[in-house]
């Protein structure tokens, strides 16, 4: 978190308004926009946490705030502590003390340890636009909650930032999901970190998700969640990238100017379409593109001058062969719709499995587009290993699509996973 104060804007105001806006102290919109109510909260804020309350988010101030993006505080044990009491004390429950500190038995709890306190909020925002260091503090608060979720890196995007990589369960049947290949559809990397960790919340309730029993998911299933390919096109999307980085895809830009800049940026932050850099029949995806008039560093549609040019293409591509999934699912947006095959190849179960996807979806399984039907990550999956995979095109509207279509989009989607994964496990016992 940068130091932010009245008049600035951007990806560092908002940061710090949602995490004002869960402690209490700001109340307005998530618009990036340090103004007087912006202000005034952050006074308050200050004041409540001991500071001086000058209305400048320093380091102070952001260090204070963090606990609110992350979702979690540590706390030294005092005599007479209980989970009961900590609980009351934070405003969270004794069952999320217990899974965040698997090591502590709650009957014994040893004066002067450090423990997790969750707070009593989600990890995951709905109600904010997504960034790569959204992503971050979404990573940290979901293995501090959940200690048995998973937390890795892929690889590393054109600006260094990770591909960040989650996984769940210790099943046989492996289903890898990845979202935001494009950059103006980053409200899948919100849906898809929804699902997580509402799915990580059933499993240590013991309860269900979506009326199937995440123990039962959990057991049969490993969830690897890529939700972030192009973590860099995000960034640009929401206004959350470097000036460097912004300056070098406005010249990419330049050259296309019918392409509403950065709405309909899609691309990597080198103008290369991740969802075109797959081994999958890549010469024929780069002779039709090139007909098309994308020969060069674009918002979309490059795909570049090898296949796995791209470094994020390449991390997805190299996680997939070390994790040999039995099934992918492709999340993009928009249009309601779910593709099972890759052009002739139609693997065994995928009919079935795309079936089933729809019934609960209320998507159509329908034929890719011919002009999208090469080069893509699901197309590669299906090629190499002759497995399922689909692209799921979720939503409807136009990309990008706007947070007040979210519940909407988590409606359809949740019980689509769970299918799928439910789907994968039966097939693997």
């Amino acid at each position: 978190m940068d130091t932010v104060r009245y008049g600035s804007r951007g990806n560092g105001v908002l940061l710090l308004q949602l995490a004002l806006k869960r402690e209490g102290s700001y109340r307005g919109e998530l618009d990036g926009l340090f103004g007087t109510r912006t202000l005034n909260g952050v006074r308050r804020f200050q004041s409540a946490h001991g500071l001086t309350p000058d209305g400048v988010a320093g380091a102070k101030t952001n260090a204070a705030a963090e606990p609110y993006l992350s979702g979690y505080i540590r706390v030294k044990l005092r005599p007479g502590d209980s989970f009961y009491r900590l609980a009351k004390r934070f405003g969270t429950r004794t069952e999320a003390l217990v899974t965040a500190n698997p090591g502590l038995d709650p009957a014994d709890l040893p004066v002067g340890a450090e423990i997790t306190v969750p707070l009593g909020f989600p990890v995951v925002p709905t109600d904010a636009p997504f960034s790569s260091g959204l992503l971050g503090f979404i990573a940290e608060g979901l293995r501090a909650r959940y200690p048995f979720i998973g937390v890795s890196e892929a690889g590393r995007s054109v600006l260094g930032k990770p591909i960040t990589v989650f996984t769940v369960g210790r099943g046989d049947a492996r289903v890898l999901v990845a979202a935001a290949h494009h950059a103006n559809e980053w409200i899948t990397s919100t849906l898809t970190l929804d699902f997580l960790e509402t799915y990580a919340a059933a499993y240590s309730a013991k309860a269900s998700v979506e009326g199937r029993s995440a123990a039962a998911l959990f057991g049969r299933v490993k969830l690897i969640l890529v939700p972030a390919v192009d973590p860099d096109g995000v960034d640009l999307v929401n206004s959350a990238i470097s000036k460097k980085g912004f300056a070098r895809a406005l010249s990419i830009a330049e050259g296309y100017p019918d392409i509403p800049f950065p709405q309909g940026w899609k691309a990597n932050a080198e103008g290369i379409d991740l969802n075109l850099s797959y081994p999958a029949d890549w010469e024929e995806a780069r002779r039709m593109k090139f007909a098309e008039g994308y020969t060069r560093p674009a918002p979309r549609d490059y795909v570049g001058s090898a296949p796995l040019e791209a470094p994020e293409a390449r991390a997805l591509y190299e996680l997939t062969l070390r994790e040999d999934p039995d099934m992918v699912i492709a999340y993009h947006t928009q249009g309601g719709e779910i593709y099972p095959r890759y052009k002739d190849i139609e693997p065994e179960g995928s009919a079935e499995i795309a079936k089933a996807m729809a019934e609960v979806s209320g998507y159509e399984v329908a034929e890719v587009p011919d002009a999208s039907s090469r080069a893509g990550y699901r197309d590669w999956f299906i090629d190499r290993f002759r497995r399922p995979g689909f692209t799921v095109e979720a939503g409807r509207g136009r990309n990008p699509l706007p947070l007040s279509s979210y519940g909407e989009l988590r409606r359809d989607n949740f019980p689509l996973i769970v299918t799928a994964m439910e789907k994968a496990g039966r097939k693997k016992a």
